[in-house]
């Protein structure tokens, strides 16, 4: 599995990367939209990407709507790891097509929890 980080922050895609790393995850990273646009336009798949909502260049709603817009890129999942805590905020980016919404700060048990949700990490089974 190949994750995509896109933030702004280069110690928040460390912090992001960290914790995909050591769920099984192979990383790159993107410092906006445009930078992560770039590196799927020249054919780098990726299963997931982790998206930061306000960057400059182009933001994260801008890129999952780009995302979206192409049928090649349809099954990436694409979860918004960002400060954007308003309902309203969350309601337009899950329209826009993205998958889910993890709000900062956060665990690195959130992350794997709604990554099990969206299936792309095991669940633990407790004996």
């Amino acid at each position: 599995m190949r994750a995509l980080v896109i933030d702004d922050s280069r110690t928040m895609r460390r912090i992001i990367v960290g914790v995909l790393r050591s769920l099984g995850f192979e990383t790159l990273e993107a410092a906006d939209g445009r930078e992560a646009l770039d590196l799927l336009e020249s054919g780098v798949s990726v299963d997931l990407a982790c998206i930061d909502w306000n960057m400059p260049v182009m933001n994260g709603l801008e890129f999952v709507v780009a995302v979206r817009a192409h049928r090649e890129w349809r099954d990436v999942t694409l979860m918004m790891v960002t400060t954007e805590s308003e309902h309203g905020q969350i309601v337009r980016a899950l329209a826009a097509g993205a998958h889910e919404y993890l709000i900062k700060p956060f665990t690195a048990d959130a992350i794997r929890e709604k990554l099990q949700l969206l299936g792309l990490v095991e669940w633990e089974v407790s004996a």
